[in-house]
């Protein structure tokens, strides 16, 4: 009995331990999360917070002496009342009515914790308001980029791709908050599930958009079809079957064509390109075609997607090997949408509430990320994700399984000839991209979608390139989001891409 008891404890203890190590951790990364999260909003909206809590001090404590000197009318009043009620009762004089009631007088120590009192409360008072109307000057900027409120800039330019996609476009001339320089065009193109919001989920000031417009550049800001802001087609709408007949191989042929395009038409100028995730997949399938080459100064490809054969993220490697996407699409779901606005709403609640870490959410599909804040994680969970085909995912799953980079394979011959004249589906060759195209890539040690070894595979492949041509940035401890979510990100990644702009 003794040694069971003593087994029970042990083994309690092995259970016990760990947990409260856990919870100890999490409570100071809690803390810290806190901490610098509060640190950045109060840098960035100082003289606010220091106007904002001076006037709630001064009126606080206002306040509170004018209630003090309230009361101590009326406690004067009353013992007028009892003074003259004694004196005509017992002939009383003055002060002996003042000593036996002993009023007293107002200490110092009370002064100062009314005043210390009021310092705090107004303090308090002030910071909350100081912090509202951060949160309410960074939802603007965000809302006015989402065309949700009216800009200074134009929004939602549409472009029609030569398959009837109706595509939208924001865009922030240069010079758009600070700069008055007239540098060139810089289209941005997000990943998959995500849409132009990827660049604005930071605060302003660290978000890549307002980062390029503030240096100059003319940002333009790209949506794929399918997403929030590019549901419109010339025939088709989201609810027919056909709006979702493609994969990225149609991104190749008609988004990404058509988008910088436009740009070049409207500006007169060529364009540097900056792709996350998907958007640099079909990038490099473009330019391994020799496409779109002359409209462009250079490239920047962030989280490189090209070969997938080492995908670690648990669900995307669980849904290739198990063809959950080939599932869906036999059960007639054309759409994937992976954004069901109940179950959206409750992990937003969840998310909000004390102690619950929601960054952890993404760990298993982009890796750990190691360096997002909490508050950006919200906005990231109230603006994405977006949906896509789930043909395109099906096409993705081909490639995690096959490890190679070819267009979407209908698995039946007779398809493959009737779309592409031969019994397989083309490859795209990436070492046929020109060796003098200037190229930036960064890429993280911890992403879980752009491995380490499938990106090696892809440098491999530009062995032969350009030294003066080719800027490879490897970043240990970055996941697939830290490179747009990442509150370090403008230091550690926007800022060498745009040094290597500025040297084009």
């Amino acid at each position: 009995m003794q040694r069971l008891k003593a087994s029970g404890t042990s083994i309690i203890r092995s259970i016990a331990v760990p947990r409260l190590k856990r919870k100890a951790v999490n409570s100071l990364t809690a803390v810290q999360d806190t901490f610098y999260s509060t640190k950045d909003v109060f840098e960035r909206h100082r003289v606010v917070f220091t106007v904002g809590t001076s006037i709630a001090s001064v009126a606080t404590a206002w306040f509170g002496y004018t209630l003090r000197h309230y009361h101590d009318v009326q406690v004067d009043k009353r013992l007028e009342s009892i003074e003259e009620a004694m004196r005509k009762k017992h002939q009383l004089e003055h002060s002996e009515v003042a000593k036996a009631v002993n009023v007293g007088k107002i200490s110092t120590p009370a002064c100062f914790a009314t005043a210390g009192t009021s310092l705090i409360i107004g303090y308090c008072l002030g910071w909350r308001g100081g912090k509202r109307y951060a949160n309410k000057q960074f939802r603007r900027e965000q809302m006015k980029l989402l065309g949700e409120a009216k800009p200074r800039w134009q929004l939602l330019t549409r472009v029609i791709t030569n398959d009837g996609f109706i595509l939208s476009m924001q865009r922030i001339p240069s010079g758009g908050r600070t700069s008055s320089a007239n540098g060139p065009p810089v289209l941005l193109q997000h990943g998959l599930l995500m849409d132009a919001a990827t660049w604005l989920l930071l605060p302003p000031e660290s978000s890549l958009a307002f980062v390029l417009a503030d240096k100059g550049f003319d940002v333009w800001l790209a949506n794929t079809r399918g997403t929030k802001f590019s549901q419109g087609h010339t025939s088709l709408g989201p609810d027919d079957p056909g709006f979702w007949d493609w994969s990225w191989d149609e991104l190749v042929a008609f988004d990404l064509p058509a988008t910088l395009q436009y740009v070049h038409n409207r500006t007169g100028q060529n364009m540097h390109y900056v792709g996350h995730s998907l958007g640099t997949l079909i990038a490099l399938a473009a330019f391994s075609k020799h496409q779109l080459l002359d409209m462009l100064i250079s490239a920047a490809l962030i989280s490189p997607i090209a070969h997938l054969g080492d995908v670690t993220s648990p669900i995307a490697r669980n849904a290739a090997d198990n063809f959950l996407g080939e599932v869906l699409f036999w059960l007639g779901v054309k759409e994937f949408d992976p954004r069901g606005k109940a179950a959206v709403q409750l992990l937003v609640e969840v998310c909000a509430k004390p102690g619950v870490d929601c960054i952890n959410l993404l760990t298993s599909f982009t890796g750990q990320n190691c360096c997002l804040n909490p508050s950006v994680s919200q906005n990231f969970l109230i603006h994405e994700p977006q949906p896509t085909a789930t043909k395109n995912m099906i096409h993705l799953s081909q490639m995690i399984r096959s490890g190679t980079i070819a267009m979407y394979d209908y698995v039946d011959v007779i398809e493959n000839i009737k779309h592409y004249g031969q019994s397989t589906p083309p490859t795209y060759n990436m070492t046929s991209i020109p060796n003098d195209f200037p190229l930036f890539l960064s890429y993280g040690g911890a992403d879980a979608l752009s491995d380490v070894n499938d990106v090696q595979l892809l440098l491999d492949n530009f062995k032969d390139h350009d030294g003066d041509k080719l800027v490879v940035q490897f970043r240990e401890d970055y996941a697939h989001a830290d490179f747009v979510m990442g509150e370090n990100a403008k230091q550690v990644v926007y800022d060498p891409l745009i040094a290597f702009f500025m040297l084009q």
